[in-house]
């Protein structure tokens, strides 16, 4: 599968007091890229929520600041996935500026059910499978 690639703008509330984007706003940045590649291949989170009772939740983060970005930039946020386990998956994450990599994260996203590790839905398995 290739990575998916989600365009994001840089506004006022993304930024800290010196007008760089504020850490914590990456960790959005990229929840958003992992929601929009699951949405590409058609799975709501939230109708897997409703249809399963199962959800996502990040176990691990690795994640690596290379260069910060400004008020007003445009972002590609990647997603790619590296590998899939019987109850995760694994992310390779990438922010760019212009094909500068800004920042880059490993994720794990655990499945669970009623806070417990659960098998990925098989129609998530094979649409991540290709």
């Amino acid at each position: 599968m290739n990575a998916h690639r989600l365009p994001v703008r840089v506004y006022w509330e993304d930024t800290d007091a010196g007008g760089l984007v504020y850490h914590a706003s990456y960790l959005r940045f990229l929840e958003r890229g992992r929601t929009e590649l699951l949405r590409t291949l058609g799975i709501s989170q939230g109708s897997m929520l409703e249809a399963t009772g199962a959800a996502f939740v990040v176990r691990r983060m690795a994640i690596e600041f290379h260069r910060p970005a400004r008020l007003d930039d445009l972002l590609a946020v990647e997603t790619d996935v590296e590998r899939l386990n019987r109850a995760s998956l694994v992310l390779n994450q990438a922010v760019r500026r212009d094909g500068e990599t800004l920042v880059e994260a490993v994720v794990t996203c655990a499945c669970i059910r009623a806070g417990k590790p659960v098998r990925l839905p098989e129609a998530l398995a094979a649409a991540l499978r290709g």
